[in-house]
C-alpha cells in the first residue's frame, strides 16, 4: 500500500503531497510518544488499528457504496463521521485488541483510537482525486478495501515505510 502512497504524492490529479504525509507521520509519532510508545508499539498498534478497519470500513462501503462512503470519508475531522463508521463498542474492541498484543492497557488505547482514526482516514484521503479533476476514485482507499492480503494493506508497514521515506538512513 506504500506504493499506492508513492504513486498518488506522483500524481497531479490526486490529493497526496509529501506535505500531507508528513503532518501525518508526525501526528502518529506525537500521539504514540505522548503515551511513552516506542515506534514498535506504534507500528504494531497501526497493524493492528488496520486489520480491524478493514472489514469495518468493508461493510461500510457494502452498505452505502465507494462513492458515499468516499464522501464519508472525506469529512475525518467531524467526529460523529468517525463513531458512525467505527461504534464505541467497535473502539473497546478494538482497544481490547490492541491491549492483549502490545501489553498496554486498554484504557490508553481506545484513549488513542480517537485520536489516531482522524489520521489514518487522512493517509486514505490522499488518493482522493483533486478537486476539479475528471472521473477517478480514491485509489488509496481502494487498495485497502480491495486487498485480499493483509500485507498488502498493512497500517504499519506503510507508517515504517513513510518514515523510512522521509527520513533515510545516512
Amino acid at each position: 500500500m506504500f506504493f499506492e502512497v508513492l504513486s498518488a504524492i506522483n500524481d497531479p490529479n490526486q490529493q497526496a503531497s509529501i506535505s500531507q504525509l508528513e503532518h501525518i507521520t508526525q501526528s502518529i509519532e506525537k500521539v504514540a510518544s505522548s503515551q511513552g510508545f516506542n515506534p514498535h508499539q506504534m507500528q504494531l498498534m497501526m497493524t493492528i488499528l488496520g486489520g480491524v478497519l478493514q472489514p469495518v470500513l468493508k461493510q461500510k462501503q457494502a452498505q452505502l457504496g465507494a462513492g458515499q462512503l468516499a464522501s464519508m470519508l472525506g469529512r475525518s475531522n467531524d467526529v460523529s463521521m468517525l463513531t458512525a463508521i467505527i461504534s464505541p463498542q467497535q473502539q473497546q474492541q478494538l482497544a481490547a485488541a490492541v491491549a492483549n498484543k502490545t501489553g498496554m492497557q486498554a484504557a490508553v488505547a481506545q484513549a488513542m483510537i480517537p485520536q489516531l482514526l482522524p489520521l489514518v482516514i487522512s493517509l486514505f484521503n490522499m488518493g482522493a482525486p483533486t478537486p476539479g479533476s475528471v472521473g477517478g476514485t480514491n485509489s488509496l482507499l481502494s487498495t485497502f478495501l480491495d486487498s485480499n492480503r493483509t500485507s498488502n494493506t498493512d497500517l504499519g508497514n506503510v507508517m515504517r515505510f513513510a518514515n523510512r521515506f522521509l527520513s533515510p538512513p545516512n
